[in-house]
């Protein structure tokens, strides 16, 4: 006499076999479901729910993906018009200018400066500061009042990013300084300025040949 299943049985099975109604649809439409007017929800509807809710988070990834590409597309665009900016510059002054121009124009930067330093000037700034000023060095967050006064001789600066540059003949310093403490933080990601200070680096070396 054959063994008779218990319920338990049988739920575990269709657990560890959650693909067995897709071969026997036919099954499905035998089966009964709690479903009454006192508010109990039945397999169609929990099925029905996921689905909705799954849509939703769908997208809401691609409203994410797309909002992403639009930023990134105005970004390169942004860049691509500082680049020919550059390059069409005649020396340092008018680099200096595009630059500075660039930055408080597009990104709400309070404070910006690109200046040239002699090796000495940047040690007497490493010195004053406490921070590694050597060679392709980035700094991000908010620093302390001596730090920002080092950099843009003001307190109203709370939050900055310092990019150096190692030209041919000494180093050059981009400076971008907010008012707001949270503006730039010290995890951020630093991809978009080191694209910055490489083409700056590239046209400078470019107007010293």
């Amino acid at each position: 006499m054959a063994k008779k299943l218990d319920a338990k049985e049988v739920e575990l099975y269709l657990l560890e076999n959650t693909n067995f109604f897709l071969s026997r649809e036919s099954l499905v439409s035998e089966l009964s479901f709690k479903h009454d007017a006192e508010g109990a929800t039945s397999l169609l509807e929990m099925q029905v729910r996921k689905l909705r809710d799954e849509q939703s988070r769908l997208m809401d990834m691609l409203s994410g993906f797309v909002s992403t590409g639009k930023e990134n597309e105005e970004l390169f665009f942004k860049s691509k018009n500082l680049t020919l900016s550059l390059i069409a510059s005649n020396d340092f002054e008018e680099v200096k200018k595009t630059v500075e121009s660039f930055f408080e124009k597009n990104f709400e930067v309070d404070s910006c400066f690109l200046e040239a330093l002699s090796d000495h000037e940047l040690k007497e700034l490493e010195s004053k500061t406490g921070l590694d000023m050597s060679k392709n060095a980035i700094h991000m967050g908010p620093l302390s009042k001596e730090k920002m006064d080092a950099f843009f001789s003001s307190e109203s600066v709370k939050s900055a990013v310092i990019s150096v540059m190692k030209l041919k003949e000494g180093f050059a310093l981009l400076k971008m300084g907010s008012h707001e403490q949270t503006k730039y933080l010290g995890d951020g990601d630093t991809t978009f300025i080191e694209y910055i200070r490489d083409i700056i680096v590239k046209v400078l070396e470019s107007k010293e040949a």
